[in-house]
């Protein structure tokens, strides 16, 4: 039974002018709305997803033929959550979208307070330039523009390249902290040769005099795929998790925390023929499948997805991979910031 059907009419009368008045003074009765600010488990309103990139594709090339890369500043689809519609995110913290660059076309240079990842999902030939060097995008390369930090995209090659984009735009908007600031040229200079980033910091050393706190962003801000790849393989030995498979993150090496201080990213393998025990958490996850297919069950539902599909999983819905061939994915959450605030939680089921 309803428990306002256990009131007068009288009674509910007198608080609906009660409720009225207090209004005209920018007030609202906590009790009227306590189950949903408190909830006994977390309810997101985003919803599971999938983008299937054979599907999208041709429309992410037609937007090409629409807009240059210089008037859009940066030629993107966003992948917008289908129980988000109209808000830019793809959970409530998160924000994905997939970029296009043609042949000969440069997305002028910016920087901005939103940290961002770029995942190179097709064709070579593309640049991404950070702080005056560049790093050439290849397929499966993780990308990091940390925040703040001067960067463009460019394309010396001969076809489009697509790349997923990753950010904390919505969280970012929320916190009311966000800053843009377009750079006086097209192109940064090039300071450093390629490579030079890598070289300092990605081989278990960095610069005599440097000193990174555990909130910085990394200095290495590439994460070639093949390094990745060969690591998921190396450690593919035994059994794997039951509820990961063989899964590994990304750090910050001078630091072992999270590259950004704000998004999490997470590499796995799934050998063929596993499937993982029921899992959730607290950060709602986006998915790459960067090798192989199969199938993600998310609260029941079966989503399947194949190499460059894209997948959301929101906070605290069960998931469940299936993979039909040996499968990479990549993933990238919130969940930095809900383990600096104490509210992560995961459940093995």
């Amino acid at each position: 039974m309803n428990h306002l059907a256990t009131h007068s009419a009288e009674t509910l009368a007198a608080r609906k002018a009660y409720y009225d008045r207090i209004g005209a003074d920018s007030m609202t009765p906590l009790w009227e709305v306590l189950g949903a600010l408190v909830p006994p488990e977390p309810r997101s309103p985003a919803v599971p997803h999938r983008w299937s990139y054979a599907d999208v594709r041709a429309q992410v090339m037609e937007a090409g033929t629409l807009i240059s890369a210089a008037e859009a500043e940066r030629r993107v689809l966003i992948l917008e959550n289908p129980g988000l519609r109209g808000q830019s995110c793809i959970t409530q913290s998160l924000y994905a979208g997939l970029q296009l660059i043609l042949p000969g076309e440069v997305a002028p240079a910016h920087r901005h307070t939103q940290s961002a990842l770029r995942l190179v999902l097709d064709g070579e030939g593309a640049y991404t330039a950070v702080n005056g060097e560049r790093v050439t995008m290849r397929r499966g390369d993780f990308i990091i523009t940390p925040a703040w930090t001067w960067h463009e995209h460019g394309n010396l090659g001969s076809e489009p390249v697509v790349w997923l984009d990753g950010l904390d735009i919505p969280l970012v908007r929320f916190l009311d902290a966000g800053f843009a600031e377009k750079a006086g040229e097209r192109s940064q200079g090039v300071e450093r040769p390629e490579g030079d980033a890598l070289a300092r910091y990605g081989n278990n050393m960095q610069p005599m005099d440097e000193e990174q706190r555990a909130g910085d962003p990394t200095r290495l801000f590439i994460y070639p795929f093949a390094q990745t790849r060969a690591a998921l393989l190396a450690i593919s030995h035994g059994m794997p998790d039951a509820h990961l498979g063989f899964k590994q993150r990304f750090v910050n090496p001078a630091t072992g925390g999270s590259p950004m201080p704000t998004m999490g990213t997470f590499a796995q393998r799934l050998p063929a023929g596993f499937s993982t025990r029921p899992y959730r958490c607290t950060d709602g996850t986006v998915h790459v499948c960067l090798e192989g297919g199969g199938e993600a069950e998310i609260n029941g539902q079966t989503h399947g997805f194949e190499e460059r599909d894209v997948f959301v999983v929101p906070s605290w819905h069960t998931l469940r991979l299936r993979a039909r061939a040996d499968s990479i994915l990549f993933s990238y959450s919130d969940r930095p910031v809900q383990k600096a605030l104490g509210l992560w939680r995961e459940e093995r089921l």
